[in-house]
């Protein structure tokens, strides 16, 4: 067994197949499965189960895994202090953050860090995918209720979605005072797959659903705040899209005494546990959190 191959056992079990290993290695599909036949007859056991979609592993396989992502993280580490020596830190960060809450909030955050860190590739895509931790993508930043177990997720706060209006569109119109009366205004929000989206709300400790058809939809935040601010309804967005509007008396809120989801109440930043971070990936994750703490702090109580 030499390291080449341990190598190529990690590359085709976080590949899911042989197929994506060798696009990915650039060899053939025969190779690689070559090379994989003689690792299992040199250690006499079954490394991998094939399924018609993926391959997993065996017990002793995933022993085998882990040998392999720990020497290989330990090489990057050391080829990062060489390379390192007398430089400033450089590198490549690969972020995936939400399209509202990257453009509103955390932008500045990016950009201080890259004045600070002018060495550093940022790769930023603001988008809303479910599975965004994927190759180039070393940080996702997510809102959603509980973080998936297979991930290491750091707390970025909670996340408080407002049902609010402009005070032109209030004093023209009756603002909802119910979850029921919700359903008849016209609506603008974000998240909506096909006409209606469902809505989690609590209140006393209860937990309550109303399904609702939105007029105006869109991902792009920018957008939704320029719809509420127009009268064309009333929001349901997070509070980071209007809490300067809201200060200075312009856009008004209602169903205060509920708490309100979409997605979920609270945001997390993640990443792989196994996958080796390199300097720059970690100086950003403390970076991006210590973001979220000063600026929590500073909307507190």
């Amino acid at each position: 067994m030499d390291l080449q191959t341990l190598t190529l056992l990690v590359e085709i079990v976080d590949s899911g197949n042989l197929s994506q290993t060798a696009r990915k290695l650039k060899m053939t599909r025969a190779n690689v499965s070559y090379h994989l036949a003689q690792l299992e007859k040199s250690v006499g056991v079954q490394l991998l189960r094939r399924t018609t979609r993926r391959v997993e592993p065996t017990e002793l396989g995933m022993r085998l895994v882990e040998c392999g992502r720990n020497i290989q993280n330990e090489l990057l580490a050391a080829e990062e202090i060489v390379k390192s020596l007398g430089r400033e830190l450089q590198g490549r960060v690969g972020i995936s953050v939400p399209s509202g809450f990257g453009q509103m909030v955390m932008s500045p955050w990016l950009i201080e860090f890259k004045r600070l860190y002018p060495g550093i590739v940022l790769d930023v895509l603001f988008e809303n995918r479910a599975d965004p931790l994927r190759d180039g993508v070393d940080i996702t930043v997510r809102v959603m209720q509980e973080p998936p177990p297979s991930l290491v997720a750091r707390s970025m706060g909670d996340v408080t979605y407002l049902a609010c209006a402009s005070s032109a569109y209030a004093q023209v119109h009756d603002m909802p005072r119910t979850l029921d009366e919700l359903r008849k205004v016209p609506l603008i929000t974000s998240g909506v797959v096909g006409r209606q989206l469902r809505l989690s709300a609590y209140r006393d400790g209860e937990r309550h659903e109303a399904t609702l058809e939105p007029v105006l939809v869109s991902e792009h935040f920018p957008f939704l705040r320029e719809g509420i601010l127009a009268g064309l309804g009333v929001g349901l967005v997070p509070d980071y899209v209007l809490c300067d509007k809201i200060a200075a008396g312009e856009v008004v809120t209602t169903l205060q005494d509920y708490r309100l989801s979409i997605f979920g109440t609270h945001m997390y930043l993640m990443y792989m546990p196994n996958r080796h971070q390199t300097k720059a990936v970690r100086t950003c994750i403390e970076f991006l959190l210590e973001s979220a703490r000063s600026a929590s702090s500073r909307n507190g109580p």
